[in-house]
């Protein structure tokens, strides 16, 4: 078929549509919320850093600037991410602003990049803010992605497009120069990665928790890279994009990370494009370039604003110098991103980074999209536009695509290609079934509800366990509060949910690990919640109370997707007479919730709640046939 199958046409017009509302409904919550909030609300909701200061200007890629920002009061939860457009200005005066991209934040320091000269006086303000802005630039980039789809024709991405859909059928995958095999690898994860390697349309690796997706994805990228293929690797966000480039650039293959970067270390920079450039051979003359656009700088920053005519005119003399060598720079510093590009072997970025503009032209022979079960549909389509073969990497039962418009959500938002594809090319997908995080007795649960009961943890995970001799380590527990008046509670400013009863349970619980906390190498503990205030209480109310507990890490479900701990509570929070369990019932999450434990999990919640629904029920009855039942007050009776 040489053009779009019609049937796909309307799929994709649908796409469209939800792309347009999930756009309309961001809009409007940034323009009738956010933009009236005081700043004090902003920064309280983590849209906003303020106070900051500035720790340090200076000029990156193309000679363009950037300031580093540290924030005076850190807050964790903030809404701030590499790639994310923000707004810097002058709370003094709020006409003084500057509109930039976060580089990267790490802690409560912030990086952020400017497409502009130079930056104006006022950022040496003491009274600096900055906010997240809305941005539309995703929304863009996946409607051009999606309107190329439909307009293809008498083209490899019109195949694409309707195999995805399961119109045609994949040619049959036949292997070639031989069974790739790896001693390192399990049979499943060598299996996967031949499909990866002799596909010639769609390959889908289905990657439970713990399974070794990230080695096997690098495992058939470096057979590929050795073979002259040049691979094109994209993640939903930069923070997975950072980590896969980081693994490929420990086993040797030539790697390129394109776009923002959410964290900095060493392992990361030298895979960057700023990396690359300062071993390239033509460095000392883009150095020399921006040397000198910044002496004409520093030279005309000398004047200061109360000055004549005849300073005013060296001034802007100087600056003139300035631009014209660093547009000689950006010309320059462009040919030799180009010539990195050309040499590496795998180019990484965010699957929106694939529009950027050193990216322009480029088509790949394999396009990888890791974590692709996260992706939204229509972002999934802007790589793909490039590709001759797709392979999809990631696990359709853990977290889906964040969409904030309910609309879109029952439109099918958030239903991804990946999972389209394991529907409509079954054959395709390839089942990683040995994970290597979890006690069998932790992995259980998940694996009947979620995986057909196909896992199977390996020998050197499936009997491990805590090696205190002083603690009952069953590798799982479920500690029950029915009965004992532990209602959930509703805070009236975030509207969301809270339960002290179960928070005090937990520290109760804790202080059976409290002799080992300090330990040389103590557990790496975890207390994870599905409701944002929660977190809040326990960080609040019980973690700053006794100062054991300062390494234990507390968050929302969302934030550990990719983590592991040696020991994971989870406070499910819901308790009330109406079996209400809202959110809860995105059963994904408590699959992330349940997977992150290597030793141990501790469950904690209402049973007399969450027998209403027959995924808890099940689980009640799980813990029961497991013996894993305990009573909250056991706790209580001990606090």
């Amino acid at each position: 078929m040489n053009r779009v199958h019609d049937d796909v046409v309307t799929e994709l017009q649908k796409l469209l549509t939800l792309i347009e509302t999930e756009r309309k409904e961001e809009y409007h919550y940034f323009f009738n919320h956010l933009a009236k909030l005081p700043i004090q609300h902003k920064v309280k909701e983590g849209y906003t850093w303020y106070p900051v200061f500035i720790k340090e200007t200076g000029y990156g890629i193309g000679d363009y600037p950037y300031i580093q920002v540290e924030q005076k009061v850190p807050d964790n939860t903030h809404q701030f991410s590499g790639g994310k457009q923000v707004k810097v200005y002058n709370t003094a005066d709020e006409r003084e602003f500057l509109v930039g991209s976060v580089y990267y934040v790490d802690g409560k320091v912030m990086k952020i990049m400017f497409i502009t000269d130079d930056l104006p006086d006022w950022v040496d303000n003491s009274k600096i803010a900055v906010d997240v802005m809305y941005d539309d630039k995703t929304f863009k980039e996946m409607e051009k992605a999606v309107k190329t789809v439909l307009g293809a024709k008498n083209c490899r991405l019109a195949e694409l497009a309707n195999l995805c859909y399961g119109v045609e059928k994949p040619q049959t995958v036949k292997i070639q120069d031989g069974y790739f095999s790896n001693a390192d690898l399990n049979e499943s994860q060598n299996e996967a990665v031949n499909a990866i390697i002799n596909t010639q349309d769609l390959c889908l690796v289905h990657g439970p928790p713990g399974t070794g997706k990230t080695t096997t994805l690098v495992a058939a990228i470096s057979e590929m890279a050795k073979r002259g293929e040049q691979i094109l690797v994209c993640t939903p966000s930069n923070a997975s994009a950072d980590h896969i480039a980081i693994e490929m650039g420990l086993k040797g293959i030539k790697v390129v990370r394109v776009g923002n970067v959410a964290r900095v270390s060493n392992d990361l920079l030298k895979v960057t494009i700023e990396g690359l450039l300062e071993t390239h051979n033509r460095q000392k003359e883009l150095a020399d370039y921006k040397w000198r656009a910044l002496e004409y700088r520093r030279m005309a920053s000398r004047y200061k604003r109360n000055f004549g005519h005849e300073e005013r005119k060296q001034r802007d003399l100087l600056y003139k110098e300035a631009r014209a060598l660093s547009s000689e720079a950006r010309m320059l510093e462009d040919y030799m991103i180009d010539d990195i590009l050309r040499m590496s072997d795998v180019v990484v970025t965010t699957l929106v980074g694939t529009a950027n503009k050193s990216l322009e032209g480029r088509t790949f022979k394999t396009v990888i999209i890791d974590e692709a079960a996260q992706a939204l549909e229509p972002a999934s389509w802007i790589p793909i536009c490039r590709a001759e073969k797709v392979i999809m990497a990631g696990d359709p039962f853990q977290l889906p695509p964040t969409v904030k418009s309910m609309e879109a959500t029952k439109g099918g938002l958030t239903f991804t290609l990946m999972e389209r594809c394991m529907k409509t090319q079954p054959d395709t997908a390839h089942l990683l079934n040995v994970q290597y995080r979890m006690n069998e007795l932790i992995m259980d649960f998940p694996n009947e509800k979620f995986y057909e009961g196909k896992l199977v943890a390996h020998p050197t995970v499936a009997s491990r366990k805590l090696i205190y001799s002083d603690i009952a380590d069953s590798p799982v527990e479920f500690i029950d509060t029915a009965g004992c008046g532990f209602e959930e509670m509703q805070d009236t400013e975030s509207m969301s949910l809270y339960n002290e009863g179960e928070a005090r349970i937990i520290l109760e619980h804790l202080r059976q690990f409290e002799h080992h906390i300090n330990e040389e190498r103590p557990p790496r503990i975890a207390i994870i919640t599905p409701y944002r205030q929660q977190v809040r209480f326990l960080e609040d109310q019980v973690m700053l109370k006794d100062p054991v507990w300062k390494n234990v890490k507390v968050n929302t479900v969302d934030a550990f997707q990719g983590q592991e701990r040696d020991i994971v509570y989870i406070s499910l929070v819901r308790s009330n007479n109406n079996g209400d369990i809202g959110f809860l019932k995105d059963y994904r999450r408590m699959n992330v919730a349940m997977t992150r434990a290597k030793k141990k999990l501790i469950i904690i919640g209402d049973s007399a709640t969450l027998s209403n629904d027959k995924f808890y029920e099940g689980f009640l009855e799980f813990a029961e046939k497991k013996c894993l039942y305990r009573s909250a007050w056991e706790y209580m009776s001990e606090s």
